[in-house]
């Protein structure tokens, strides 16, 4: 009887002590993916000039979200590092994870220093390669080994990984499909939402062949090239319609309605 009233109080020890271990432990936070009801609020920008061109990408994709019919739906705060000519493993990503350095504070209203909440300053950190290099011979496979390498690092850390699929040359439409697949293929291999931007690109071309996406190097986005590609993250990243935002960045309104609707058009059939 003794024993069994022992090994009753230490079972009754045993689960309060498990209990009061569960209270204290912290509950999972839901990850903040793209495409989701949960998207990210804070991105971290990492590639090369293709993000820089034209002010940077970053904050084109603000402005375009700020003047959307809802803007608080695709709200967030966006961070912006990039490197001329690099490829995806020129970025030492895991430096770039350090907590209360890049990103710890903002610049707002009129030029006011915001200093953000401690601790992980991103939810989402968008990758690219340079722009021929997933389809490069001898780069493809390190396309593929940094992805992973990347797509591990953020999330050990809390951030979810991105990729922003890069468009064809002007001058070698060829590539269009080559990039897709690499891209679409590193986000299946890494569980990694994909912005498909440069079948955007295609796209617009093919309904307006006449509106130039490029500037003289028939490599870099003008702004017309850099707009659509803002206006497919929204669509892509937080799964709402980019058509009706007010800002153009100088565009026609024509224009950039054209690019907001390839924009929701092309995410629209990519998903599918």
């Amino acid at each position: 009887m003794r024993l069994t009233l022992t090994s009753r109080l230490a079972a009754a020890a045993a689960a309060l002590l498990l209990s009061a271990c569960s209270s204290m432990m912290p509950v999972p936070e839901v990850p903040q993916r793209a495409g989701t009801d949960n998207p990210p609020r804070s991105i971290l920008y990492v590639g090369n000039s293709f993000m820089y061109y034209n002010n940077s990408l970053h904050t084109m994709v603000l402005q375009i979200a700020r003047t959307l019919p809802d803007p608080k739906r695709a709200a967030h705060r966006a961070t912006s590092l990039t490197i001329s000519g690099s490829g995806i493993d020129w970025h030492d990503v895991a430096a770039y994870m350090k907590p209360d350095q890049i990103g710890r504070y903002s610049f707002v209203g009129d030029n006011e220093i915001r200093f953000n909440p401690p601790g992980r300053q991103f939810d989402a950190a968008m990758l690219m390669d340079c722009s021929q290099c997933p389809v490069h011979p001898q780069l493809r496979p390190v396309f593929f080994e940094f992805a992973k390498k990347h797509s591990d690092t953020l999330r050990r850390n809390g951030v979810e990984p991105m990729f922003l699929m890069t468009w064809a040359y002007q001058d070698k439409p060829q590539m269009t499909q080559g990039l897709a697949d690499a891209y679409t293929e590193a986000g299946r291999l890494n569980r990694a939402h994909v912005i498909p931007a440069g079948l955007a690109f295609a796209r617009s071309i093919a309904k307006r062949p006449d509106l130039n996406l490029y500037v003289a190097d028939k490599r870099h986005p003008s702004p017309a090239g850099s707009y659509l590609t803002a206006a497919t993250i929204i669509a892509s990243v937080y799964g709402i319609s980019p058509v009706g935002a007010t800002f153009t960045a100088g565009l026609e309104p024509a224009v950039a309605r054209h690019l907001q609707e390839t924009a929701q058009e092309t995410v629209q059939a990519y998903r599918r």
